[in-house]
């Protein structure tokens, strides 16, 4: 049995403000999930990105300005965002406080293509 601690985990800058913390992986096992956490500092955020597979995007504290495909919504905690596969989406912190958001991929490599580009940055994949 394995038992994953967030706290455990190292953090990552992805971008300016935005620190990710992965969970569940490829890299630790995960055979179908990549889980991980992000903490936003206000006016941060993801670009308009894609990815081959299902997420869903849950704010656990703060308030996010999130978008998929022209649709905006404001999503606060205790909310989520199901973003199917292949969709544009994207969020930033819209609020004066730190955002944190649980993210769950339907795989175990985090695959994603920024709008625009044709280059898949992927992240946690087997070591």
């Amino acid at each position: 049995m394995m038992v994953v601690d967030v706290r455990d985990m190292p953090p990552e800058q992805w971008r300016l403000g935005v620190e990710t913390r992965m969970l569940v992986s490829a890299r630790n096992g995960a055979r179908h999930l990549c889980i991980f956490e992000q903490w936003i500092a206000p006016g941060a955020g993801a670009p308009t990105h894609s990815h081959p597979v299902e997420e869903v995007l849950t704010v656990r504290e703060g308030e996010a300005e999130m978008w998929l495909g022209g649709e905006h919504s404001i999503v606060t905690s205790g909310q989520s965002l199901i973003v199917p596969a292949g969709q544009l989406h994207g969020f930033r912190n819209s609020g004066t406080d730190m955002l944190h958001i649980h993210a769950v991929l339907a795989s175990p490599i985090f695959e994603a293509t920024v709008e625009g580009s044709t280059e898949v940055t992927r992240r946690w994949v087997q070591v």
